[in-house]
């Protein structure tokens, strides 16, 4: 399995046929929280970092990663082969392909998809700074810089936008976060 990326059908065999494949979810914990694939575990992309050389040096099995659309899971394979770990498959397609495919989901309280929350800020902030130019016309470069962020996150595959949202109280878990029940799925204690 490698560092590779796996498609549903795939993940779907994999996980009926070796016991030792686990799902590692790495949205935020509201995402996780609003629809997640039974038995996966929480283990968020922002707080992964502080447990990382536990992460690789400890994974006892197959990890196949999932996010929404891809690529906040293949962040998180890319920082794991930095640390060593060598057997990781990032889900193709993420969530969205779960869905598609008619995975099973296990569904929480809804909340919005964090891409979703990032074009809604992004556009009302665009909106506003169009509309506000109207009276005061340097309001226009606020629209202009947020072009040039989101041209830089397309860029980069990375947003600050998206990563400061992470952090608000409404992407966070109306519970405590089990990161240490997650880790200790994912790395457990030698």
């Amino acid at each position: 399995m490698s560092h590779t990326s796996v498609d549903v059908h795939a993940v779907r065999t994999l996980t009926e046929t070796d016991p030792d494949t686990l799902l590692v979810d790495v949205r935020t914990p509201a995402e996780y929280e609003s629809a997640r694939i039974p038995g996966a575990v929480n283990l968020p992309l922002q707080a992964v970092d502080a447990h990382l050389e536990r992460i690789a040096s400890r994974t006892g099995g197959r990890l196949v990663i999932v996010c929404q659309s891809g690529a906040r899971a293949l962040r998180f394979q890319e920082r794991l082969a930095g640390a060593g770990a060598a057997d990781t498959a990032v889900l193709t397609g993420g969530m969205n392909a779960w869905r598609a495919a008619g995975g099973p989901v296990v569904e929480g309280r809804r909340t919005w998809a964090l891409e979703r929350q990032v074009r809604l800020v992004a556009g009302g902030i665009v909106l506003a700074s169009v509309l506000a130019s109207v009276w005061w016309p340097p309001a226009v470069w606020v629209a202009g810089f947020i072009g040039a962020g989101l041209t830089f996150a397309a860029i980069t595959d990375t947003c600050a936008m998206g990563m400061a949202l992470a952090k608000l109280p409404y992407n966070r878990p109306r519970g405590v976060l089990d990161i240490e029940g997650s880790l200790a799925r994912v790395a457990p204690r030698a």
